[in-house]
Parts: C-alpha cells; sequence; structure tokens
C-alpha cells in the first residue's frame, strides 16, 4: 500500500513530472531543462522555466530560442506557478504568445476494487495501443515509441471489447517516479465513450502504481476540457497548480 508524504512544491512536482516525461535530449541553461524530442508534444520540446538560468532573464529567452533555433524545433517554453511571472513577463517583452492553461492535478492514491472493465497492462506499447492514442486527434510520430518508453518504471494500459484487429476501446500510460505516478495519454475511442473505460484504465494504473509503494497521482489537462476535468473531480483529484506554454509569435 502507499504511505502518505508532504506535498510537492510546484517545481519539485514539475521535476518530478519532467522525468517521467523525458525527452530524447536534454540540456541545461543555469536551473531551466531545455528538451527536445523531434516535435512530439509539448513537455518534450519545451524550456522547463523552474528556477534560475543563470543569466539574466532577457539573455536566458534569447539562449532558448537559439537552442531549438539550432535543432529546427519552435522555440518553447513551459511557465508554471507563480514562480515564473518574472521570467512569463521576460518571455512576453519578448514577443512570445501565450498558449493557454493546463492544470496539473493531484490525489492520495488509495486501494481500490477492480476496474469495471478488463485491462490489461504491459512494459511497452504494442502497434494497437500506439494506434489507440490519438494524440490531438492524430496518428503517433514515429518517434513516439521512443518518448513513450523512455522510463526506467512505466506501464500501458489497454482495454480491448472486441476481437483483434478491431481497434483497443481505451488506452493509457502510467510512469513511476520517486513514489508519484504519472498518468497520461489517457484515450477512449470515439464509440466507447461515457462507459467507464477512462475510469477503468486509471483504475488499473493506480493498482499498479500501489503496488509497487506509490503514494500519490498526477496528471495534466488542459483549462478548456471540461468533461476531463469533470471525471478528475469525480475522482477525487484537486487542482495543484497551473502552467502554460509560450511560443515566439508567428
Amino acid at each position: 500500500m502507499g504511505q502518505r508524504r508532504s506535498p510537492l512544491g510546484v517545481e519539485d512536482l514539475e521535476r518530478v513530472a519532467a522525468r517521467g516525461w523525458q525527452a530524447l535530449e536534454e540540456d541545461r541553461l543555469g536551473d531551466w531543462l531545455l528538451r527536445a524530442a523531434g516535435g512530439f508534444t509539448g513537455r518534450a520540446n519545451s524550456a522547463l522555466v523552474v528556477g534560475d538560468p543563470g543569466v539574466p532573464l532577457p539573455d536566458a529567452v534569447a539562449a532558448v530560442t537559439r537552442w531549438y533555433a539550432g535543432r529546427g524545433l519552435e522555440p518553447c517554453a513551459v511557465l508554471p506557478g507563480v514562480q515564473s511571472r518574472a521570467a512569463d513577463a521576460a518571455f512576453a517583452a519578448a514577443g512570445w504568445r501565450h498558449g493557454g492553461n493546463v492544470l496539473v492535478l493531484t490525489a492520495p492514491l488509495r486501494p481500490a476494487d477492480p476496474p469495471a472493465a478488463p485491462v490489461e497492462l504491459a512494459t511497452a506499447p504494442d502497434d494497437a495501443w500506439l494506434a489507440g492514442y490519438r494524440y490531438h486527434g492524430a496518428a503517433l510520430p514515429p518517434v513516439a515509441r521512443q518518448v513513450l518508453t523512455n522510463a526506467p518504471d512505466v506501464a500501458f494500459a489497454a482495454v480491448r471489447l472486441d476481437p483483434a484487429p478491431a481497434p483497443l476501446a481505451a488506452v493509457a500510460r502510467g510512469v513511476l517516479t520517486d513514489g508519484w505516478l504519472g498518468v497520461t495519454a489517457v484515450t477512449v475511442a470515439e464509440q466507447h465513450r461515457r462507459r467507464g473505460l477512462a475510469t477503468a484504465v486509471m483504475t488499473a494504473l493506480q493498482r499498479w502504481a500501489l503496488d509497487r509503494g506509490a503514494h500519490s497521482v498526477y496528471l495534466q489537462v488542459t483549462e478548456e476540457n471540461e468533461p476531463a476535468r469533470a471525471l478528475y473531480r469525480r475522482a477525487g483529484f484537486i487542482e495543484h497548480h497551473r502552467y502554460h506554454y509560450r511560443r515566439p509569435a508567428a
């Protein structure tokens, strides 16, 4: 069973989440973490702005710009919580646009009944799982498999309601980092929605994490995704903090 732990601050939880969704290339600018992964997901292709960059903020913004431009990627920064306000102002002054808010939700892990639907867990995603995860409604690029598996303790949940080769009904990814379960990639096929399958895959991952000594769970959801936010409220999640992206104006 998981054990109770003191809550983490914004910057520490962001560092935990960064280790749970690691880029394929990482570099440091002082405390800031620069990440690149072929453009797949904002989290893996953005500068995590936590702590001190070690240089004046206008110079840090310029350094981030150069780092991403040198890799053929659109420069991008993640600015979490009130701690990033000064850096956010520096990016805004350089003409970087605000990309909307993302909520980081957390909950303690507690024993739960088995999921209401059959959920299979695997240590790596197969082709059916990758086809079931619709990132922003689109099929995944080839680099996605590397990003998804770039963690030491990860599980891939899947619900199959119809025999293969029919698509999976639901998928999700879980990763353990310092006693925290990070849940990502929760996707339910459109024809199977409102049947409790998102809850089923999350329950299976939380039971998996409890068995491995985890104590808490976090996830991210965009501010405008009210159906998902309502689901997570019912599951006992509360808002820990928010972050937003900034990218240079076109």
